[in-house]
């Protein structure tokens, strides 16, 4: 199955680079090239790619405006990001925009291919340092007063009922959701509430399934648009 790709970026030389890696790989066709987000958008419009990659600073639009465009316009074209850029006035846009995935400039060729593959199936790519800048932010949060008495200590972290964005999950699933894109693994999880690590991934697999989420990548993206987690969960 060929992956139809429209690039975007302002800089000609990273522009040719980025189509120059895409072309060596057999199934993934670079349909189109834009060096500003105005041309970006409308190209993805009229060529409706399977994956548009996008950097974020653009003149016209930036990535975010761009990515904006393209998830309004239900196009069908999902948009992974490729930027210098790893801080918070760059990120948050962009997944609050729909990035599919966020990588930073700073990957290697095979992480890129491999993101472009990811994205176009469906799933969520987020770049490491993005992760981590993420969790941190969550950390960095002032704590929330405390309106409740407090749990026991075998009990579940983050309150007693889940919120109003997690809709169709039970308690147990969203602690399981705060915890993971809090930066937990599944071993740490297991152990924080107090089950076996065999519990965390029936549970992780029925939020996947509920929410009609890939992976886990995509899950913590999911939690960080929804505003699942903050510094008083940890």
């Amino acid at each position: 199955m060929t992956i139809r790709v429209l690039v975007a970026d302002d800089q000609a030389v990273v522009r040719d680079g980025v189509v120059l890696l895409l072309t060596s790989a057999g199934e993934i066709d670079v349909v189109g090239q834009a060096g500003d987000g105005r041309l970006a958008l409308r190209l993805a419009t009229e060529l409706r790619p399977d994956v548009a990659l996008v950097d974020l600073r653009m003149p016209g639009l930036d990535g975010a405006q761009v990515t904006a465009g393209i998830l309004a316009a239900d196009i069908g074209t999902r948009v992974l990001v490729l930027t210098t850029y790893a801080d918070d006035d760059a990120v948050l846009p962009a997944l609050r925009a729909g990035a599919a995935g966020y990588l930073t400039k700073d990957a290697t060729g095979e992480e890129l291919l491999s993101a472009v593959r990811e994205v176009a199936a469906g799933r969520t790519v987020l770049d490491p340092a993005v992760q981590r800048r993420l969790v941190q932010l969550l950390l960095d949060e002032p704590a929330a007063p405390a309106v409740a008495a407090p749990a026991p200590a075998a009990a579940p972290v983050g309150g007693s009922a889940p919120p109003p964005e997690a809709e169709g999950l039970t308690r147990r699933e969203v602690d399981v959701v705060r915890l993971v894109a809090a930066g937990l693994n599944n071993r740490q999880v297991a152990r924080e509430m107090v089950v076996s690590q065999a519990t965390v991934k029936t549970h992780l697999n029925h939020v996947l399934s509920k929410l009609a989420l890939e992976d886990r990548g995509a899950l913590i993206a999911w939690a960080w648009r929804n505003g699942l987690v903050t510094a008083a969960d940890r």
